[in-house]
């Protein structure tokens, strides 16, 4: 186990030089802390459509098709997908750009988001419209309460309803619900992407498989895992607590990275505070951190919690769980209480069936 120590979590953004380049896009967005995201996005631009251009430009040499394939999977993988991913959750709670310049902000969901996979809105659709009014409760389309949170078997299903039914599921829920406007949404960003796809296959498959339709498998994937491991601690006896179905993630690199994406309690219980606020309420509300059991890691994040859990290693859990309020005196109690916290919960009693005020 961990015991609170120094948090090394950003608590700041960078917001430029002072400069007139930082001082021109400043004055567009609604927020100087969110600088960083122009700075991505222009990188993003300068990289990625660049290549994608590449590789569906015809007669290319095959040696630097692959090369830029190569790059192409690289940066959009493995250097950019966490970083955008991420910032396109935080514009979908917080709008980026002031109200006269709206317009821009449909560049992140419209023109890079499908380049990783993220079809034009769904996303959005699916977590304001969905995820968080519903909380993981069993009216969620992603709750994780049914499941046995570490079972491989659990997630697989899991998994799959989501990657072949998901928006079925979506729709239904927005109908079921009355939102028109969001159904609406989430149908067009998904079909038109699918067309597109379609399309572009028909001119080029090669290309279409590498910069669309790979991103998308792999994005769908590694968002499932996300959810899966934030949710996968859930309290039986008060499961739409944020404090008792979500986790915490502290010092790591990965909110350095990901704009403290760690901070899924807080995130829950506020969704539209910046993310340089965090760490500072984190550390302001830890007697209801103590109060509610609510569990944080130390120096992992959420994918390392999923693998822990797919393998069943409790121990590995435990070294990195933080005894807030020392309530553990062991790392075998933690490991009880975490597996506790794993199993899965009978939802009927929780389904809803009244709709939600538009």
């Amino acid at each position: 186990m961990k015991y609170l120590a120094d948090n090394t979590d950003p608590v700041s953004a960078d917001t430029g030089t002072g400069g007139p380049v930082d001082a021109f896009f400043i004055s567009l967005i609604r927020d100087k802390r969110d600088l960083p995201f122009i700075k991505l996005s222009l990188s993003i631009t300068f990289t990625l459509i660049p290549l994608a251009v590449l590789l569906y430009w015809p007669h290319v040499n095959n040696g630097l098709w692959w090369i830029a394939a190569l790059l192409y999977l690289y940066y959009n993988n493995f250097y950019f997908k966490g970083p955008y991913g991420l910032m396109l959750h935080c514009t979908s709670h917080r709008a980026f750009f002031k109200k006269e310049y709206n317009f821009l902000n449909h560049y992140l969901p419209w023109v890079l988001g499908p380049l990783f996979g993220q079809t034009p809105e769904t996303y959005y659709s699916h977590h304001i419209g969905m995820h968080h009014p519903e909380n993981n409760m069993p009216e969620d389309e992603s709750s994780t309460m049914a499941y046995q949170r570490d079972s491989l078997k659990g997630f697989m299903h899991y998994l799959g309803s989501f990657f072949f039914v998901g928006i079925y599921h979506l729709a239904t829920y927005f109908v079921r619900k009355n939102r028109r406007r969001l159904l609406y949404r989430s149908l067009r960003g998904e079909f038109i992407f699918i067309a597109c796809c379609v399309v572009l296959c028909y001119f080029n498959w090669q290309a279409t498989v590498v910069v669309f339709i790979l991103p998308f498998v792999i994005s769908r994937i590694i968002m499932m895992m996300g959810n899966w491991a934030q949710h996968a601690f859930v309290s039986s006896n008060d499961p739409d607590n944020a404090y008792q179905n979500s986790i915490t993630c502290i010092n790591t690199k990965y909110n350095h990275k990901c704009w403290n994406d760690g901070y899924h309690i807080s995130h829950h219980l506020r969704p539209s505070m910046h993310w340089t606020e965090h760490p500072g309420y984190f550390r302001k509300t830890l007697d209801e951190y103590t109060d509610n059991n609510a569990i944080v890691f130390d120096g992992i994040h959420f994918l390392h919690v999923f693998v822990y859990l797919m393998r069943k290693r409790y121990d590995l859990l435990a070294k990195h769980f933080v005894n807030i309020g020392n309530a553990y005196a062991s790392d075998e109690e933690i490991i009880v209480f975490l597996k506790g916290r794993t199993t899965r919960i009978a939802v009927d009693k929780y389904l809803n069936p009244d709709p939600i005020p538009v």
